[in-house]
């Protein structure tokens, strides 16, 4: 038999009834819904608002609160401005332990980078891990070499 628009219906058991709750005792579900005799979830409106932890101070408000993120893997220098440089005699070589003895750095625990903060006056051979543009420039312009040491 072929089915038409006015004798359409749902296949047997595809929609279920939708369960009438507080109707009565012999409805299944009434008084109380199923939601137990008392207390704050059983009251009327949603119980507590999200991320409520009965008053103890709720995780959202524990957290340490994001700012800045932190970079991941970052390159830590020991620097330096150009203007110290300038303590050097022309021709020396500067590098992590000249810089040591001549009492510019102390502990040197990070590579060196060199920074182009002020002006250069000496003629140097800057041996660092790392170098400023405006510093490179301003070395290379007073007739100095830049060497990038690994």
């Amino acid at each position: 038999m072929t089915s038409t628009l006015n004798s359409l219906k749902p296949n047997t058991g595809s929609r279920k009834k939708k369960l009438r709750k507080g109707r009565g005792i012999a409805a299944g579900q009434g008084a109380s819904c199923g939601f137990g005799m008392r207390g704050q979830k059983s009251r009327s409106g949603r119980p507590t608002r999200p991320g409520f932890e009965g008053g103890q101070m709720p995780l959202y408000r524990r957290v340490p609160k994001l700012k800045h993120f932190e970079i991941i893997n970052q390159k830590k220098f020991s620097v330096i401005n150009l203007e110290k440089l300038n303590k050097f005699n022309d021709d020396e070589v500067v590098n992590l332990d000249s810089l040591v003895k001549k009492g510019l750095l102390f502990k040197p625990k990070f590579p060196l980078k060199i920074l182009g903060n002020g002006n250069i006056k000496v003629k140097l051979k800057v041996e660092a891990h790392s170098f400023t543009k405006s510093a490179k420039e301003k070395i290379e312009a007073a007739g100095g070499s830049c060497n990038v040491v690994n």
